[in-house]
């Protein structure tokens, strides 16, 4: 006969109130508990099981994608629960190739912005790049963010598109596009809009150090998310098994 615990226990064992463990409960983290002739929830040591891997799950995916990752395996759905798992490593995958994609752009950032300014041929470059610039759509599909970030982050004077004398559109060349690509970054990382401007700045005097620094603390922080990910993992397959 298995063990009952209450919600009293369940409790104790992992320092969450009993009302947390209700709302795992209702939530799908932990399966249904039976109840019993009053109508008590009668948990088991596979519901302290599921609270535990649940809360681990919590800590590597955040509690949004647990919910659902938890609530699906208990639905027995595991191809839709791999689908969730799949989907947030590709997730930190793509995050990874544009930060290295920007730092790419970063480490010959001081041999191709500084002849944009003040040179003769500054003006013919422009003008090229504006011709084959992309239109303010494209260009946010390209970082994958809204068109409105775009035109907030000019308004803040972080992006400086040339427009269209007759059509007014937003035309942003390969200067644009790189300083595009580090605001992005450095946002996602929890810069101020000040401190952009000044990384920017230096950007355009062919000093990109800080920029470089921001993105590669990125790469080692999606590493460190890869790594609590596999280690979930090991342990939500453990549970996987027992259902």
């Amino acid at each position: 006969m298995k063990k009952i615990l209450r919600p009293v226990d369940l409790a104790q064992a992992t320092g969450l109130s009993v009302q947390s463990i209700r709302n795992y409960e209702r939530y799908g983290f932990i399966p249904p508990a039976e109840r019993g002739p009053q109508g008590y929830r009668l948990y088991t040591a596979h519901h302290l099981h599921a609270l535990r891997i649940s809360r681990t799950i919590i800590a590597s995916y955040g509690w949004a994608r647990a919910r659902l990752i938890m609530s699906t395996l208990h639905r027995h759905d595991l191809p839709a629960a791999l689908a969730l798992i799949d989907a947030y490593h590709a997730e930190i995958h793509g995050n990874r190739c544009h930060i290295e994609e920007t730092l790419r752009a970063l480490r010959t950032t001081s041999i191709t912005i500084a002849p944009l300014f003040a040179t003769e041929d500054a003006a013919k470059l422009k003008l090229l790049n504006e011709r084959q610039g992309l239109l303010i759509r494209e260009a946010a599909r390209r970082v994958d963010v809204r068109v409105s970030a775009l035109r907030f982050w000019e308004e803040q004077g972080l992006l400086h598109p040339a427009r269209d004398r007759t059509s007014g559109y937003r035309f942003y060349d390969a200067e644009q596009m790189r300083n595009l690509q580090v605001i992005v970054l450095l946002r996602k990382a929890g810069y101020n809009f000040e401190a952009i401007r000044a990384i920017l700045a230096q950007l355009a005097a062919g000093t990109p150090e800080q920029a470089l620094q921001a993105a590669e603390k990125r790469l080692q922080e999606l590493a460190e998310m890869s790594r609590r990910c596999l280690e979930a993992l090991a342990e939500l397959w453990a549970y996987i098994k027992t259902l």
